[in-house]
């Protein structure tokens, strides 16, 4: 199976930025989208702009920390379209800090969206794929785990942890299964929401106004590496701003 058209794919972290921007895209290709992310107001507001558009969507709230949740959205994709051919694990958080301020609800907070969560979806879409023969994974990343600053320790962390098990977990796949990672540099969302130190937010924030590329920078490489034909797996992708170093 070539191209984006009618392929089912599930979605986490949809209800904005990266995440929103891809499932956008990937309607507009004639992907079916199966919409995952914890706010399910913007949720809906996501897939009814698809719908609105004339695409093929189903939303189901999840929380990427709940397995539960994630079995949920797979089996929303398979009801719905009797199959899934893609899992675009998007679902992520970042608490930047010092490793002194002891943000330790943060870095769990971290571990178990950004490395917990894409394993969960991984359990519940592995034997979707191995039933049906083909499959691919994508997972979102960062550049944050290639250049290794202070105040993100542990978020680089968990992102080299899920770049390590993609890896692992693409040589295991054999032949009939695609196992992609993207890894986006400053994007124009918001990711600094989430920092509780007011001087770093206000230097993100300032960074980001300053070089951020669009999400739709990064949905365009995740559309890129899933319309390769099945025997081309785009393993790695790093997109950044030009402008940053």
């Amino acid at each position: 199976m070539t191209g984006i058209d009618g392929k089912v794919v599930a979605i986490t972290g949809a209800s904005s930025g990266i995440g929103e921007a891809t499932a956008l895209l990937l309607a507009e290709r004639g992907a079916r989208v199966a919409l995952g992310a914890r706010r399910a107001d913007r949720l809906a507001e996501v897939a009814g702009r698809i719908t609105r558009a004339g695409g093929e969507v189903v939303h189901v709230p999840t929380d990427v920390r709940r397995r539960a949740d994630l079995t949920a959205l797979v089996a929303a994709a398979e009801e719905r379209w009797g199959r899934l051919d893609v899992l675009v694990a998007n679902a992520g958080v970042a608490h930047v800090a010092l490793l002194d301020d002891l943000d330790v609800d943060g870095w769990e907070e971290m571990v178990d969206v950004n490395l917990k969560g894409m394993l969960f979806g991984v359990a519940a879409a592995l034997p979707v794929f191995r039933r049906q023969g083909h499959g691919q994974f994508v997972t979102v990343v960062s550049t944050s785990g290639l250049q290794i600053t202070p105040a993100q320790a542990v978020y680089a962390a968990t992102k080299n942890a899920v770049r390590t098990f993609s890896e692992a977990l693409r040589q295991e796949a054999g032949g009939a299964l695609r196992v992609s990672t993207v890894s986006p540099g400053f994007v124009d969302t918001d990711f600094a929401a989430a920092m509780r130190d007011l001087e770093i937010r206000e230097q993100l924030l300032a960074r980001r106004d300053a070089i951020a590329i669009p999400p739709a920078a990064i949905a365009r490489a995740i559309a890129y590496a899933i319309e390769q034909p099945d025997d081309v797996d785009v393993n790695e992708i790093v997109v950044r701003p030009t402008a940053q170093a």
